[in-house]
């Protein structure tokens, strides 16, 4: 495969999974049964902070960055598109997808939710052009200490949480259910979207070099 179609493939790859972690964080907000971790951190903040919820996001983004420097990360394209793009498809399935009246169907949408939100991080992440800020943490404390990814998620996701929660933020038993089950979700899904032909965590294969032709040795 040519290096512009890897690209190609991979700048797709980015995409789908931005978009579908955006439809997944607007699946779990339809279920009602509690926001994400990071949500339950930012209605925290808006007790303390005279901010708005958009303004402590992208803030609190800036912020995280900088626990990056010791983790050893760097930013790349996905980094900002992560901020660009998962909002608008966030605000598409929003508006495609009602609150189910029903307590069963809620649980139900939250279970999808979370499941593709697994899938989605572990899709764009696969695509090798950066993590979001939130993401980076968990990928840093996995290449940086050592951890294992479900270690690394489910300690950033309750530590939000926690912290969240003190301040003032909304938790509900989805919240909760989700900040244990991330982590080990995406684990096991991390190295799937990683082994596709353009995936750049696979070594190119070296081209087979000529066999060296061994003059037949003089006769005596």
């Amino acid at each position: 495969m040519s290096r512009s179609a890897a690209l190609a493939l991979r700048t797709v790859q980015l995409f789908v999974g931005l978009f579908l972690y955006g439809a997944s964080t607007a699946l779990q907000v339809r279920a009602v049964v509690g926001v994400s971790s990071w949500t339950v951190l930012t209605e925290g903040l808006e007790h303390v902070l005279p901010w708005s919820f958009g303004l402590i996001t992208v803030v609190s983004s800036g912020v995280i960055l900088l626990f990056w420097i010791p983790l050893r990360q760097r930013p790349g394209i996905g980094t900002l598109l992560n901020a660009l793009a998962i909002g608008p498809s966030a605000d598409l399935v929003l508006w495609l997808v009602p609150t189910p009246p029903e307590l069963g169907g809620r649980i139900l949408l939250f279970v999808a939710g979370t499941v593709l939100l697994a899938v989605a991080t572990a899709f764009y992440i696969g695509a090798g052009f950066g993590t979001g800020a939130r993401d980076g943490l968990m990928v840093g404390l996995h290449q940086r200490l050592g951890w294992p990814i479900w270690l690394a998620r489910t300690l950033v996701e309750v530590t939000v949480v926690v912290v969240g929660w003190f301040l003032g933020g909304d938790v509900g038993a989805g919240t909760v259910v989700a900040a244990f089950v991330i982590g080990p979700m995406v684990q096991p899904l991390m190295p799937v979207f990683r082994r596709f032909p353009w995936s750049p965590d696979r070594a190119p294969r070296l081209e087979a070099r000529p066999a060296t032709v061994t003059e037949p040795a003089p006769a005596p």
